[in-house]
């Protein structure tokens, strides 16, 4: 022990928290003069991170330190290492949380020392926490907002194309089956523009689009990679989590997801800044509408569509937005190998469901007219002719090779099936997303690639008694039955009869109505 801190053997802890974070025991933590939620640093041959203290009197003996995977993989440390902790301060960006309680605008160089801070995990995720919900109740004007982008491209990676115009596009989410992007980078790419696409696993989908892209290629690319094949064949599928593109948002994710928050200023600065890491200069926004989705109504979309669009030329971009229907899903499949086989099937075979290959060839369209790929108003029929022709699906097979896959074909899916059958006849009025979602997340996706469910029968489809709605499929007879399970207290499609009331002949009802006789 020395008068200012401890040094203490490493013990490596397999728990991946996200976040710098170490493990003392009581006693230890006494004679440091610290507590739980007291930030150390913690320091081998030089090098540094500040991590957040919790203390224990049993996992932790006197003598180590329990370390993290973030804290070991940082500082380059194995088990039994000795390690030097020392108390640190409270970083002063803290005090940059109170004023935005209150409801205050924060400063250019206030909201970059908080994006440093959460960078360099010297935020608690209390502190997090604080600033997050603060932001959920009041709020961050524009250009709050977009100098929080900035400081999440600042604090990250930033891939450089030169003078080459680069094109992207992003959905907000909130809609199952959502793979339009596979169809939409090869579409662009074969009309000879550049499309970098990196994107998200699923946090609480049934599968993100780097989930989906997983079945046919490796999607954990580098800056590097990700630049080369775009430069070579046009375009990319890449997985944002890889490249270390804005990372401030994955933190204020982590923080987001168990509070169930998703404040619109921090969701346009979390878009819009991984768009720049990537040098964008068009991008198209799609804003999913509808019951079930993010966005309940047009008016909120189109007020969305303002503010993405103000950001965009405060950042000089070129950004255009796409409000779309969001009130089932998109296409009939859900699920990482599912929809990956529909994507294969409306690129290579021409056989898919028309809201899946219309929506993709809507917002691909608006980017070959961004481009001059296209006229204005012919951008949709051009992405189709690509999409039909077969030039989609060849530059589909350049990407998924130059990332290191085989020639892409239909993928594996479970063998488990049940099907969810109709009580009566008449015609589908409503699917439910989040059911939907449940449904496919009981039977494992998007960690089992070969699970999720297919929907028999969409909006306004006419049904027969005892006809199959949804499909399920699992990878094993026990995720099988624990989706029957949770099916049994859900309503994923909702079935009307035609027929909604009967009103008899009036000579029936014998005094139950009054009819008065023209006079």
């Amino acid at each position: 022990m020395t008068s200012t801190g401890l040094s203490l053997s490493c013990q490596l802890l397999d728990l991946d928290l996200g976040r710098y974070q170490v493990v003392l025991n009581k006693e230890d933590a006494d004679a440091l003069g610290v507590h739980a939620q007291d930030r150390l640093y913690v320091r081998s041959d030089g090098e540094a991170v500040v991590a957040v203290l919790d203390t224990t009197k049993a996992v932790i003996q006197p003598g180590n330190v329990g370390v993290f995977p973030n804290v070991a993989t940082t500082l380059d440390v194995a088990e039994g290492d000795q390690l030097e902790l020392l108390p640190a301060k409270r970083p002063a960006s803290v005090d940059h949380i109170r004023p935005k309680m209150a409801g205050n605008a924060l400063e250019h160089d206030e909201i970059h020392e908080l994006v440093e801070d959460m960078v360099s995990g010297a935020l608690t995720d209390i502190e997090l926490a604080a600033f997050v919900t603060s932001v959920e109740i009041h709020g961050m004007n524009l250009r709050e907002t977009e100098k929080l982008t900035q400081s999440m491209v600042e604090t990250g990676e930033r891939i450089d194309f030169g003078e080459d115009v680069v094109y992207d596009k992003h959905s907000i989410g909130g809609v199952p089956g959502n793979k339009i992007t596979l169809l939409i980078v090869p579409i662009v790419a074969a009309a000879g523009l550049k499309l970098p696409k990196t994107s998200s696993r699923a946090i609480t989908g049934a599968a993100g689009t780097s989930d989906v892209v997983e079945t046919f290629c490796d999607v954990h690319l580098s800056a590097d990679e990700i630049r080369r094949i775009t430069n070579e064949v046009g375009g990319v599928m890449a997985w944002g989590g890889a490249v270390n593109l804005a990372p401030a948002d994955d933190i204020i994710i982590r923080v987001e997801h168990p509070l169930s928050l998703d404040p619109p200023s921090i969701l346009l600065s979390s878009v819009m800044a991984k768009k720049q890491a990537v040098s964008a200069d068009c991008v198209v926004i799609d804003i999913p509408m509808g019951l079930g989705s993010k966005v309940p109504d047009m008016g909120e979309a189109k007020e969305m569509a303002r503010d993405f669009i103000a950001l965009g030329d405060r950042l000089g971009m070129d950004v255009e937005c796409a409000i779309t229907y969001g009130g089932q899903p998109v296409g009939k499949k859900v699920g990482a190998a599912l929809e990956a086989n529909e994507a294969v099937r409306a690129m290579r075979d021409g056989i898919a469901s028309e809201s899946f290959t219309k929506k993709a060839t809507a917002v691909a369209g608006i980017l070959l007219e961004m481009g001059g790929a296209a006229p204005r108003g012919r951008g949709q029929a051009e992405a189709r002719r690509l999409l039909d022709n077969g030039a989609a699906w060849e530059k589909f097979c350049e990407i998924v090779q130059a990332q290191g896959g085989p020639e892409p074909d239909i993928q594996e899916v479970g063998t488990h099936t049940w099907e969810i059958r109709s009580e009566e006849g008449g015609y589908v009025s409503a699917v439910d997303n989040r059911a939907i979602v449940k449904l496919a997340r009981a039977l494992g996706a998007p960690r089992v690639k070969g699970a999720g469910v297919e929907l028999l029968k969409k909006r306004g489809d006419g049904v027969e008694e005892d006809e199959p709605l949804l499909r399920f499929y699992a990878e094993s007879e026990h995720q099988l039955k624990i989706a029957r399970q949770v099916a049994q207290g859900l309503t994923p499609i909702e079935v009307e009869g035609m027929l909604l009331e009967r009103v008899p002949d009036v000579r029936q009802l014998e005094g139950s109505m009054h009819v008065s006789e023209p006079e």
